[in-house]
C-alpha cells in the first residue's frame, strides 16, 4: 500500500479521512496525535497515493478492506479507529464489523446515521465536475465564521487560511469521487443506525459548536452518543467542522487521551502450576 503514513509511538490509532479523501488535509491533527499514539492513515481508496482502486460494486467494503490491509501491513491485530466526517461512517462500519479488532472508536463531526442529502447537495450531485467551482466558491461562507472564531488575531486567521488553501491546492479533491462518496452515504446499502447497535468498543463522539459547524449538523453527530451504548460526547470549544486542523492540539489531546485510557493491557503471563 503506497502512501501509508505511520508516525509516532504508543497505542495504535487508525485515522480515516473525510469525504474529500485525502489524508493530507488532516496533517496538523496527524502531527499532534503522534505525540500520544502511533498514527496510521492513508488516503481513501481511489485517491492518488492510496494504492487501491475503488470498486463501485464493493461500496463501503472498499474502505473496510483498506483498513484490513493497513493493519496487516502495520502488523496489528487491533487498534483504535477515528473517523473524521465521512470517515466517521467508515470507522463506525469497521467497528461494527470488526469488534474484536477495535480497541476504541472516535467519531468526529460525522453525519447522522440517517443522513440524506438536502436540496443543495442533490443539486450539486447532478453535475459535480461542472458545479465544483461554485461549490468551492461557497466554502469561505461555510467555514469562514469558524476560522474567525478559532483564532484571536487577523494575522493568525489569514495565516491558517493561506496554509489550508496551499494544502488543498497541493492535494486537490476530485468532485466526481466526492460525489460518489456522498451518494454512497445515502443509498441505504449500509444501515448506520443498526451498525450502532453492533459497536462494543468504547466510543467517543467529538463535535464542534452547533453554531460553527456549517458542514455537518452537530445535533446529528451527537445522536451517535445516544445510539451507541456507553458512548461519551465531547465538544471542542471555538471550533466547528475543522477543529482537527484549526485547533489540532486540543483535538489531539481529546482523542489521544481517550485512546490511551482505553488501550487494552496485555494478558498477564500464567504462573506455572
Amino acid at each position: 500500500m503506497t502512501g501509508l503514513v505511520d508516525v509516532g509511538s504508543g497505542p495504535p490509532l487508525v485515522l480515516v479521512a473525510g469525504v474529500q479523501g485525502r489524508w493530507e488535509w488532516m496533517g496538523p491533527a496527524v502531527h499532534h496525535l503522534s505525540r500520544y499514539c502511533r498514527v496510521l492513515t492513508v488516503s481513501l481508496a481511489g485517491e492518488p497515493g492510496s494504492g487501491r482502486d475503488y470498486d463501485p460494486l464493493r461500496g463501503f467494503d472498499n474502505y473496510l478492506e483498506q483498513i484490513d490491509d493497513l493493519m496487516a501491513r502495520a502488523n496489528l491485530r487491533d487498534a483504535a479507529v477515528c473517523g473524521v466526517s465521512f470517515g466517521g461512517l467508515i470507522a463506525l462500519y469497521w467497528a461494527s464489523r470488526r469488534p474484536e479488532a477495535t480497541r476504541s472508536l472516535v467519531l468526529a463531526s460525522t453525519p447522522a446515521p440517517e443522513w440524506r442529502p438536502d436540496c443543495r447537495i442533490e443539486w450539486y450531485l447532478r453535475a459535480p465536475r461542472l458545479l465544483s467551482p461554485l461549490f468551492a466558491a461557497q466554502s469561505p461562507f461555510r467555514v469562514g465564521p469558524e476560522i474567525w472564531q478559532a483564532f484571536d488575531h487577523l494575522g493568525l486567521r489569514l495565516r491558517f487560511a493561506a496554509s489550508h488553501l496551499a494544502t488543498v491546492v497541493r492535494h486537490p479533491f476530485s468532485p466526481t469521487r466526492m460525489a460518489t462518496r456522498a451518494k454512497l452515504m445515502a443509498d441505504g446499502t449500509v444501515d448506520f443506525a443498526t451498525a450502532c447497535d453492533h459497536v462494543s468498543a468504547p466510543t467517543l463522539v467529538v463535535t464542534g459548536e452547533p453554531g460553527l459547524d456549517r458542514v455537518v449538523a452537530v445535533e446529528g453527530t451527537r445522536r451517535y452518543a445516544e445510539r451507541i451504548q456507553g458512548a461519551k460526547a465531547h465538544t471542542i470549544a471555538g471550533t466547528g467542522h475543522l477543529g482537527l486542523v484549526t485547533k489540532p492540539a486540543q483535538f489531539a489531546e481529546t482523542v489521544g487521551q481517550f485512546v490511551i485510557e482505553h488501550t487494552r493491557q496485555p494478558e498477564p503471563l500464567q504462573k506455572p502450576a
